[in-house]
């Protein structure tokens, strides 16, 4: 057998450049794709994925109030505009007035003759609001010691611990504590500097944490009956993040409604611990996509649309084919919105809202559908997850008092994100009680219209004293 001829120089050259040129190509695909992987995570923000409106750096947020105030901000003097009413202070009533100065006129600015100082029944009424004096308030107990006339023998005055109180602090302080550290989130150390200087009260760290020991277990009933409040709720919102606990990861959530605000901080955010949360599942839950809440029926539940919007918002950002498919969603979206605002404006009935809504809903769908048969890299495989959802869409469109999006409990968590990323967390099973039962109240007493220090001096009053607990929440 004849050996096959060998291939020309050429022809071998040729064949190794292809080669290379094939391996060239696919590199350069290969970091195109990092590229563009590189530049959306560079370019995410608050308004184009979860990331908190804490984290933009300043000149998103400068762009961010600019495009709120509207294109001409950069003309506009700072201040009120043209037309702008103002607003004047409104005079605190007669009765709530600690001192009051009468001025009355030395003589007729007519005939010139001395004028008796009668008080007139309407005057021109001018006030100054100040600060009185603050201090502290030093109860003392004193077991006297009295020498019978008779005997000569010395009698002191027994203990009575139901008179003679336990702790050096009284509930008002214990109260205070708890409102500067738990709900306005001061450091123990800044508390007890704000505490010596504003108030003339000496304390110290391990006190501070003490008392919030004190202030968490007043408030025990009232968590109780927020929570109780939360679960039998038509509709509730609910939201997670990270926490830690000695530097230990744990899961931080909130479940909220229009009357009550309730934080849990869990071992961990899978569906098995929040089912346990959530308790009996009634009602209409609004959320985003995590998949720990599938446990919650999909006809019961509404999708987020601001988080729909912010991950179409990253398509959009995007070259080639996901842009396209971005920027349709995007528009889409704008459209449900605009429906939205004009039935929440009473411009349009329920029903003319639904029958806008219909043809919207289904080519929504539909596009979605196709961007999932396109096979997108990065695209697809999240809009074939939020066709899971798709029964959890509309429930907005049908449901009365339901949003369309999840704001309140991203709001009412923003505070425990703050509080995070000031303090890392809390060290102790102690210190997660305190801060989840403490801003549990605050919450729901504020949706409540009540005041908050006054709330918890009550429960602290009622703790000490026996007496039945303050009701968080109106009858």
């Amino acid at each position: 057998m004849e050996p096959e001829p060998r291939p020309a120089e050429p022809e071998i050259a040729l064949a190794s450049k292809d080669a290379r040129i094939a391996e060239l190509e696919a590199l350069v695909a290969k970091l195109t794709e990092q590229n563009a992987e590189l530049r959306r995570l560079l370019g995410a923000d608050s308004g184009n994925s979860n990331k908190p409106p804490s984290s933009d750096p300043p000149a998103n947020r400068a762009a961010r109030r600019a495009k709120k105030a509207g294109k001409n901000r950069e003309n506009r003097k700072r201040g009120g505009q043209p037309g702008h009413r103002g607003t004047n202070r409104t005079l605190v009533p007669v009765e709530q007035v600690n001192r009051a100065c009468d001025l009355y006129p030395d003589e007729c600015e007519n005939c010139w003759e001395a004028l008796p100082e009668v008080p007139d029944a309407q005057p021109k009424r001018y006030q100054q609001l100040d600060l009185a004096p603050l201090g502290r308030l030093v109860t003392e107990w004193r077991r006297h010691a009295v020498t019978c006339p008779f005997c000569g023998h010395r009698t002191r005055a027994t203990y009575d611990a139901d008179v003679i109180p336990s702790s050096p602090f009284g509930p008002r302080l214990v109260a205070t504590v708890a409102l500067l550290t738990g709900a306005y989130h001061l450091s123990r150390r800044k508390t007890v500097d704000l505490l010596r200087e504003l108030l003339s009260i000496e304390i110290s760290l391990g006190s501070v944490s003490n008392l919030e020991a004190r202030a968490s277990a007043a408030v025990k009933a009232a968590v109780d009956e927020a929570r109780a409040q939360v679960e039998r709720a038509t509709v509730k919102h609910t939201d997670g993040t990270s926490w830690y606990q000695a530097g230990v990861l744990k899961s931080l959530w909130t479940i909220a409604t229009t009357a009550a605000t309730v934080f849990t901080i869990l071992d961990d955010g899978k569906g098995e611990t929040l089912k346990r949360l959530f308790g009996e599942r009634r009602g209409v839950l609004v959320s985003d996509r995590a998949t720990a809440l599938k446990f919650w029926a999909m006809c019961r539940r509404q999708i987020c649309w601001a988080h729909l919007f912010r991950k179409f918002i990253s398509f959009s950002e995007r070259d080639g084919p996901a842009g396209v498919v971005g920027r349709e969603l995007v528009d889409y979206v704008g459209i449900i919105f605009a429906y939205w605002y004009e039935f929440k404006d009473g411009k349009l009935t329920r029903a003319e809202f639904k029958e806008r809504m219909a043809p919207v809903q289904k080519n929504f769908e539909a596009a979605l559908e196709r961007a999932v048969a396109a096979q997108i890299r990065g695209v697809s495989g999240s809009c074939a997850d939020m066709l899971d959802h798709r029964a959890a869409f509309w429930t907005f469109v049908d449901k009365l008092d339901v949003e369309p999006t999840n704001n309140h409990a991203e709001q009412a968590l923003r505070a425990f994100v703050l509080w995070r990323k000031r303090s890392f967390g809390t060290q102790s099973e102690r210190g997660n009680l305190f801060a989840v039962r403490v801003m549990t109240v605050v919450e729901t007493a504020r949706k409540q219209g009540k005041n908050v220090l006054d709330f918890l001096t009550a429960s602290c009053v009622a703790q000490s004293s026996g007496r039945p607990m303050p009701k968080l929440l109106a009858a």
